[in-house]
């Protein structure tokens, strides 16, 4: 079997994006979250969705924000989106899925911990993350554990990984704190780019394991001098970096594989919900 984890925070900003406004009888802009209940109906009409968790960030912030105060907030977010945020959890528990709302650590994390979880559990071949979030390929594994970008419908295995961002999975919260994240606020180590980064983490694998003396190094890097003398100068800060990009697999996940397996819609809450947002 697969096991589908899909990123409900994503969805739902894509279909904020993506759909046009409508509201609900009381006046409520709904035109996101009613676009969230057709992506996850279209999911969940294909023959290999069986058993599937959605994640949610129930608020925006997390405890990461307790680490680093530049770390993404709701801040500037459309009160219009936000007011949709509870919404789309019942958009999914509607559909009979299982729903995992996040509050202190992030959708992210759910979604992480319910693949760890379940990538070697008897009868799964194959994890499928539902999401295009580049955090999200720290998690594959082989073809085992895999992100599909359902909009592309195009699959990212540990080869697609090493071919777009030139690292193994492993090394990607590593790749992120150095080169910087801007979505999740996550500054980067000046002067390390992309191309750079790559380079030195294909060879050391870790921050850790980069030498301080550019002397030492070796792989062959412009500017290696800068960019050593860089690392030097915000260690602790790139340690914390790559914290922050790190996803947690010790997130609040309770349930069992066969807690996932989808029985079909509630339709009396499927009922109640669309009375609620119209359409």
């Amino acid at each position: 079997m697969k096991v589908h984890l899909v990123d409900g925070t994503y969805e739902l900003f894509r279909c904020w994006f993506a759909v046009p406004s409508s509201t609900a009888p009381d006046g409520r802009e709904v035109g996101a979250v009613r676009g969230l209940l057709r992506t996850l109906r279209a999911l969940l009409r294909a023959d290999d969705v069986t058993h599937v968790g959605v994640a949610f960030d129930h608020t925006v912030e997390s405890f990461r924000n307790d680490l680093f105060d530049g770390y993404k907030t709701g801040d500037g977010l459309d009160p219009d989106l936000f007011g949709q945020f509870p919404l789309a959890e019942d958009a999914a528990r509607a559909l009979g899925l299982t729903v995992w709302p996040m509050v202190d650590f992030e959708a992210d994390d759910a979604i992480a911990t319910a693949a760890c979880r379940f990538r070697d559990a008897p009868g799964v071949d194959q994890i499928v993350v539902c999401s295009p979030d580049k955090d999200f390929a720290q998690l594959v594994e082989g073809t085992r554990v895999v992100l599909w970008h359902r909009k592309d419908d195009t699959l990212v295995d540990e080869d697609g990984v090493r071919a777009k961002f030139g690292v193994a999975p492993a090394s990607i919260p590593d790749f992120l704190a150095l080169v910087g994240d801007t979505a999740d606020g996550i500054p980067g180590i000046p002067r390390w780019g992309a191309k750079s980064t790559a380079t030195v983490l294909a060879h050391y694998g870790t921050i850790d394991a980069i030498p301080d003396d550019p002397a030492d190094w070796e792989v062959q890097v412009r500017g290696a001098a800068s960019l050593a003398a860089s690392l030097v100068e915000h260690r602790e800060a790139a340690g914390l970096y790559r914290t922050l990009a790190t996803l947690r697999d010790d997130a609040p996940v309770e349930e069992s594989l066969d807690d996932l397996e989808w029985r079909g819609v509630d339709e009396d809450a499927l009922a109640a919900f669309r009375a609620t947002v119209g359409g």
